[in-house]
């Protein structure tokens, strides 16, 4: 087997465990889905067991990906780049980024709500990071219930229930960063610190 295809299949463990996490899904959750029993998932996330396409079948068909995407095979033939739309909960996530185990980035579009929907707050493993492109969007964040608007961000621990919505009932759209825990968007400027003359305390 070539180092190529190595890298490839060394790969797919962390993008597995990296995708169950970001849809909020548990080992018990997915062996129900899958028919593959949670030690057998949890060999194939930690890299104790070999992926084959026995294994990958049923995991494509659950998550709703493409085969070549599961596992972060490289593309040939075609310099194109292919997003493909994921759709979940009502919202459309375009993945911007296809690093396994790291940092994910994705496009998120929050379609028009003609009814105000009640806020239904999540927790799962992680760090998100978000920046509203359009629209105004309403961000739950355990006690807190606030309105983001174009060019604003947030950053916060996943592990604290969150919820995301349009705040108007129109159209939102924002760039979300999402990492494992511990793994945050690290910021190396700071606007603040030259027009102050010093670093900020």
């Amino acid at each position: 087997m070539d180092r190529e295809t190595d890298d490839v299949l060394d790969a797919v463990g962390p993008r597995l465990r990296a995708l169950r996490r970001d849809r909020g899904i548990t080992l018990a959750d997915l062996a129900a889905a899958t028919g593959v029993s949670e030690s057998t998932l949890s060999r194939l996330e930690s890299g104790q067991r070999r992926a084959t396409l026995e294994l990958l079948l049923p995991l494509a068909r659950t998550y709703d990906i493409p085969l070549d995407d599961l596992v972060g095979a490289p593309r040939t033939g075609d310099p194109r780049i292919h997003l493909k739309p994921i759709r979940r909960s009502g919202m459309i996530f375009v993945p911007l980024s296809r690093r396994p185990g790291g940092i994910q980035a994705f496009k998120m579009i929050i379609p028009a709500q003609p009814e105000p929907l009640e806020p239904t707050p999540q927790t799962h493993e992680g760090f998100e990071w978000l920046y509203v492109l359009n629209g105004r969007l309403r961000l739950v964040l355990g006690e807190r219930d606030m309105t983001l608007r174009p060019g604003e961000a947030a950053e916060f621990d996943t592990s604290l229930p969150h919820w995301l919505g349009s705040a108007d009932g129109g159209v939102v759209e924002l760039l979300i960063l999402f990492g494992l825990q511990g793994m945050r968007a690290h910021v190396r400027a700071d606007p603040h610190r030259s027009s102050h003359g010093g670093s900020r305390r």
